[in-house]
């Protein structure tokens, strides 16, 4: 107090002095005396300017040794152990490996299809016939010529048994029954892929070609089966998350156009790794109970790649960063009460999930780590903590 008194004492009399300065301004004005009156006005300017910088080291003064002074307001939460999971999130496409386009095997007129958009077929059944240009003829004239070729070496077979006849003649009749029968069995696997059939259960999705058309082996597409009972999502991982991203992973697959979430498992992980984006390919089994997951539908994933179970997580809106390129946050220190002294802390950090960031040095649980005023205090500031979480 007595620092203020003695401040406070020039000022005073500067102001006594200025009081009668009133009387002296008035005559000046009255007697017209310009030049005076300018002299009169830069002495009191240098008075004021003499009186500002007095009342701002009294105030200084005051803010200094005021023991109620307001201290900056803060919020901390409390450091805490925790489970931290670490997701890699990507974006992958439906398949299922049972959705082929069905060609013939065989030229010729598409005769018949016998199966309709939408319906479901079983494995080896017959879904259409191309015409086939004589073959059953052919196959039925092959076929008496067998029969006979058989008939002749049955009983040319008798007669060896019983020593009768030579062995040539015996020899001879085998030989042209098993080429006559050789050829039959030729000419109906031909004729068997006049028929097309499904090659595995599924739905019909879709009739290409109509009956009449002329097709082509190998070319021409008659129609699309498919089946949902098997699907999965492929995806192409960063080649660093190689010993992180295995078979047996769980990842929690979201269908944003379904609305969706369901969880999965990798059930293959690539083991090559492409050379022009370092990246290799997981398959991610889909149960598809319901039917409603489709080919080509966009999903997102997140797999589980890093877990940490004793984790500490920050927001990393408190973090800040020095000119060394060093991470800090304050913490509350030598808390009493309400009233603490901001302590600032390097940090060392870890994989990030969000708005959150794990902290793998410098903070240790049970830490009351500043939020809200962290921007505006300095290390060593006292503060007022006004909540705590």
């Amino acid at each position: 107090m007595k620092k203020i008194n003695i401040l406070l004492i020039p000022i005073i009399l500067l102001l006594v002095s200025c009081g009668g300065g009133n009387k002296d301004v008035d005559a000046l004005i009255a007697a017209k005396d310009v030049k005076k009156l300018e002299e009169k006005r830069d002495e009191l300017k240098a008075k004021k300017l003499e009186l500002d910088a007095e009342i701002k080291v009294i105030a200084d003064a005051i803010e200094e040794i005021n023991p109620t002074k307001k201290k900056t307001l803060i919020t901390t939460f409390a450091a805490k152990d925790t489970i931290f999971n670490h997701y890699l999130e990507l974006q992958g496409n439906v398949d299922t490996k049972k959705n082929i386009v069905i060609t013939p095997e065989t030229n010729g007129i598409l005769q018949q299809v016998f199966v309709k958009e939408g319906q479901r077929v079983a494995k080896g059944q017959i879904l259409a016939r191309v015409d086939d240009n004589g073959l059953n003829q052919q196959l039925a004239q092959l076929q008496i010529q067998a029969d006979l070729a058989k008939t002749t070496y049955d009983r040319q077979k008798r007669l060896w048994d019983q020593k009768i006849g030579s062995e040539i003649q015996y020899l001879q009749t085998k030989s042209t029954y098993e080429a006559q029968q050789k050829a039959v069995d030729q000419l109906k696997v031909q004729l068997s892929k006049t028929a097309i059939r499904a090659p595995f259960s599924g739905i019909i999705d879709d009739v290409i070609t109509e009956q009449g058309s002329v097709v082509a082996a190998g070319q021409s597409q008659v129609m699309r089966i498919v089946n949902l009972g098997d699907m999965y999502i492929e995806a192409v991982i960063p080649e660093k998350y190689l010993t992180n991203v295995k078979k047996g992973k769980t990842v929690e697959v979201y269908f944003p156009v379904l609305g969706k979430t369901i969880d999965a498992k990798i059930r293959q992980a690539g083991d090559f790794i492409d050379p022009n984006n370092r990246t290799f390919k997981v398959e991610i089994a889909v149960p598809n109970k319901d039917g409603n997951i489709k080919p080509n539908l966009t999903a997102k994933l997140k797999i589980n790649d890093y877990t940490n179970p004793k984790a500490i997580l920050i927001p990393q809106s408190v973090i800040s960063e020095n000119a060394e390129g060093e991470q800090y946050v304050y913490i509350a220190d030598a808390i009493n009460g309400d009233i603490a002294k901001a302590k600032k802390v390097i940090i060392s950090t870890g994989k990030t999930q969000g708005d959150f960031i794990e902290v793998v040095e410098g903070l240790t649980d049970g830490n009351a780590v500043i939020k809200e005023g962290a921007r505006s205090v300095k290390d060593g500031q006292e503060v007022t903590i006004i909540t705590k979480k």
